[in-house]
């Protein structure tokens, strides 16, 4: 049994990797317009470029599970955490196209492997603290990315170029990752890793679920915008129903682990999933702005805690080792990320935009059939 002490400095780590981890994201965010601009670029070829990121990820993540089951989390946390932010500085400057999208591909390595790496910590440390703790360390990624989206144009003000502000960036992330390095994690699991494996069985179910939590969340950043953009009469910025939809998720995971320690992770995936739907129906049936934003809070207040119940259940179920699990469902959840866009994008083509946030709705609502599998693993 770990002592007070030891458990704490555990989950200040695992909050600062979170923290650091959306820091990287939103500095990279800001570095696209960047990228295009330097390599001269139409929207279709950045498009193509852009892939490179998941490409790497997608890569990246397996690949964590099986390193952490064989050297534990904090080498593979680190050395992710050490990969992504040194390839920032020159993504600033290429404009080489090989060069750019070696760069971004292995920008998605580091971040699928520390991805997955303080994945498999958080749900460790949260079984060893004998409390919940998940969603308020995916809270911390929430506060990393919205650190690092706010900064870059507020230093960018002061004057400071933006080569100057990505290496402030840099600096920060590996102080800090030196100074978490004793709170994580550098057990290997017994046996060692399992090696590239296919999800089986109950982990199958939790990737596909985690996958349909992901496309809702990416749906709602690459066409909450450009729905209320097709909704003139509303008279509100685009961007409000994302930014709504961002605070209502920080807000439910910042309170997420006290509430599922009073009602449980059946009840809250349950009416998560009810909740994140009735957003999206509310959204496509919302005559004004007030009730569409309501909608997109809704969206954001029941997806929040999803995920992070969904992982306690990966690291939960005996089907496979935990590591292999996490890193399985972060896959095929990442997954969800990349297609959900084009999916969406189908369907809207196919019909119409509201009919592909009505799907969302539908899908949302099976998520929520599925709650008692976290009662069960």
């Amino acid at each position: 049994m770990m002592n007070r002490p030891e458990l704490k400095r555990l989950q200040n780590s695992t909050r600062t990797v979170f923290f650091l981890t959306g820091a990287i994201f939103a500095l990279w965010s800001c570095l696209v317009p960047v990228v295009k601009h330097h390599a001269g670029l139409n929207d279709g070829s950045l498009g193509l470029l852009l892939l490179c990121l998941g490409c790497g990820s997608v890569l990246g993540m397996p690949l964590a599970g099986l390193w952490v089951g064989r050297w534990g989390c904090r080498p593979v946390a680190l050395g992710g955490l050490g990969l992504a932010g040194a390839v920032l500085l020159p993504l600033s400057w290429l404009s080489f196209l090989p060069g750019l999208a070696l760069g971004i591909f292995l920008l998605g390595v580091g971040l699928g492997a520390v991805e997955t790496a303080i994945n498999i910590q958080a749900v460790e440390v949260e079984q060893r603290s004998d409390t919940p703790l998940l969603s308020g360390f995916h809270a911390w990624f929430s506060i990393g990315g919205a650190a690092g989206a706010a900064a870059s144009p507020v230093l960018t003000l002061t004057g400071m170029p933006l080569w100057s502000i990505i290496l402030s960036g840099q600096i920060l992330v590996f102080v800090l990752a030196l100074r978490v390095w004793p709170g994580l994690l550098h057990q290997p699991e017994p046996g060692g890793g399992e090696g590239f494996a296919l999800p089986r069985g109950l982990v199958w179910v939790l990737g596909l679920l985690t996958g349909i939590a992901f496309l809702a969340e990416g749906a709602v950043l690459d066409w909450g915008a450009v729905f209320l953009q097709g909704r003139s009469s509303f008279g509100i910025q685009p961007g409000w129903g994302y930014a709504v939809f961002a605070a209502a998720m920080t807000l439910g995971r910042l309170s997420g682990d006290r509430v599922i320690a009073l009602c449980g992770r059946p009840l809250i995936m349950g009416l998560g999933g009810l909740c994140a739907g009735s957003g999206f129906a509310l959204v496509v049936m919302a005559p004004n702005a007030p009730l569409a934003l309501a909608g997109f809070f809704l969206i954001g207040l029941g997806c929040a805690n999803i995920v992070p119940v969904l992982y306690n259940c990966a690291g939960r179920q005996r089907v496979m080792k935990a590591s292999t699990a996490v890193a399985a469902i972060t896959t095929l959840g990442y997954a969800g990320i990349l297609a959900g866009p084009a999916l969406v994008g189908a369907v809207a083509h196919a019909t119409s935009l509201s009919s592909a946030f009505l799907m969302l709705a539908a899908l949302m609502i099976v998520v929520a059939g599925f709650c008692r599998l976290a009662r069960q693993s």
